[in-house]
C-alpha cells in the first residue's frame, strides 16, 4: 500500500468553534456528539481560566467521558472525586460527555478542568491539555482492541468481513475505532475515508463499545464488532486469547476474566483479532487553567492509590476500571499518532 499521508488532500477531523459545540468531521453530518453538552457551564468566566469559587473554595470542573453507555459513570468516579477533595482543598463538580469528542470540546471551550480523555484526545488536543498521567488497571498501564464476531456468523477471518455490517466504538475511541480500522487495513480490507467518511470494502455503524457488542449480538445483519476488550473480554473464552495473542496473556488486565459471563449471559463471542498493544487512557487538565489548586490536584492525582478508588463492600454498582495512575506524557502516545498517521487523518482548529 502507498504511503499517502503527506498528500494534499490528506482528510481531516474538523474541531469546531463556540462554547457548547462539539466536534465535528469532515465530511460527515451529525457526528456523533449530538448537542456538545457535558451538561455544564464551564468556570465563572470572570478571568479566562481560574475554577469558579464557592465560599472561597475553589471548584474544578471533571468532565468524565463514559467510555460504555451502560456504565453510571459520576457515581462510578465517585471515590476520585472524595479523594480529591480530602487531599486539597477544592469542589469537584463532575459532568459526563455525551461522546469522546464532546469531552475534548469541554476541555477547549474552557468548560471543565480535568477530563477522563480517550487516547486519540491526546493528540488532538495536545495545545490545550496537560496530561497529568497514564491510568493503570491492576499494574497494566496498556491495553488492547479486539475485534470478534459471533459463532453463527460464519467468520472465521478478517478476510470474510468484505462487503459485511461492521459496528465500531465513538469515532475517536482508539480501541473501538481507530486501531481496530487500521488491523482491517493490513488485513488487505479496503478502510476508505473511515472513520469519518465510507469505508470501501465494508460497511460501518458507530456508537461506543457495549452498543457495538451488544448490536453485534442482537442483530442478524452486523457480522463483527471492534470494541476494547475490556468489553469483549468477558464474552470471549480465555483459550482463544491464547492462541492468538501472547502479549494479551501477559499485559492485559481482562485475561484474567477472559470468559467469565459467558455462561451466565449465554452469549460467547469469537474472537478475529487483537490489537498490540495501546498505552492506557489518560487524565488531563486544561493547559489554561490559572489556578494555584492545579498542581494541586495533578500531584494528588499521581498519588492515588487503589484503596482511594474503592467503593467499598456495600457498593452494588460498576467499580471504577483503573487502580492507579502513573506519571506520563506526550511521549507516551506516540503510537496513538503513527495509527491517526497510518489512517490520514490529522486534526486541526478553526477559528
Amino acid at each position: 500500500m502507498s504511503d499517502n499521508r503527506w498528500s494534499a488532500d490528506r482528510r481531516t477531523f474538523v474541531k469546531t468553534a463556540g462554547a457548547g459545540g462539539v466536534v465535528a468531521l469532515a465530511g460527515c453530518s451529525g457526528g456523533d456528539g449530538s448537542d456538545g453538552g457535558d451538561g455544564s457551564d464551564g468556570s465563572d468566566g470572570s478571568d479566562g481560566g481560574t475554577a469558579g469559587e464557592t465560599d472561597d473554595v475553589p471548584t474544578a470542573q471533571f468532565v468524565l467521558n463514559p467510555a460504555e453507555a451502560d456504565v453510571a459513570i459520576e457515581e462510578q468516579y465517585q471515590p476520585m472525586f472524595e479523594y480529591l477533595e480530602s487531599e486539597v482543598e477544592v469542589e469537584i463538580e463532575p459532568s459526563r460527555a455525551e461522546s469522546y469528542t464532546a469531552t475534548l470540546q469541554a476541555i477547549r471551550n474552557d468548560q471543565g478542568e480535568i477530563a477522563d480523555i480517550s487516547p486519540s484526545a491526546v493528540i488532538a488536543g495536545e495545545d490545550i491539555l496537560d496530561i497529568v498521567g497514564i491510568r493503570i488497571a491492576y499494574g497494566a498501564a496498556q491495553y488492547f482492541s479486539t475485534i470478534t464476531t459471533t459463532p453463527d456468523t460464519g467468520i472465521e477471518s478478517l478476510s470474510d468481513l468484505g462487503g459485511e455490517l461492521i459496528y465500531m466504538g465513538d469515532i475517536l475511541s482508539v480501541s473501538g475505532t481507530l486501531v481496530p480500522l487500521t488491523v482491517l487495513q493490513d488485513a488487505g480490507l479496503d478502510i476508505g475515508n473511515a472513520p469519518d467518511g465510507d469505508a470501501a470494502d465494508f460497511d460501518a455503524e458507530y456508537s461506543d463499545h457495549t452498543t457495538a457488542r451488544e448490536q453485534m449480538v442482537q442483530r442478524d445483519d452486523v457480522m463483527a464488532a471492534t470494541t476494547g476488550a475490556f468489553s469483549s473480554a468477558p464474552y470471549v473464552p480465555q483459550e482463544q486469547f491464547e492462541e492468538m495473542s501472547q502479549d494479551f496473556v501477559d499485559i492485559s488486565a481482562e485475561y484474567s476474566g477472559a470468559g467469565d459471563e459467558i455462561e451466565e449471559s449465554g452469549t460467547e463471542l469469537q474472537l478475529l483479532a487483537v490489537s498490540d498493544p495501546i498505552p492506557r487512557a489518560p487524565l488531563v487538565t486544561r493547559s489554561n487553567w490559572d489556578n494555584s489548586v492545579k498542581g494541586e490536584i495533578e500531584e494528588a492525582i499521581l498519588n492515588v492509590g487503589e484503596d482511594d478508588l474503592s467503593h467499598g463492600d456495600d457498593y452494588d454498582g460498576e467499580p471504577l476500571w483503573f487502580t492507579g495512575v502513573q506519571d506520563g506524557s506526550i511521549d507516551d502516545y506516540e503510537m496513538i499518532r503513527t495509527v491517526l498517521d497510518q489512517l490520514g487523518l490529522e486534526f486541526e482548529d478553526l477559528s
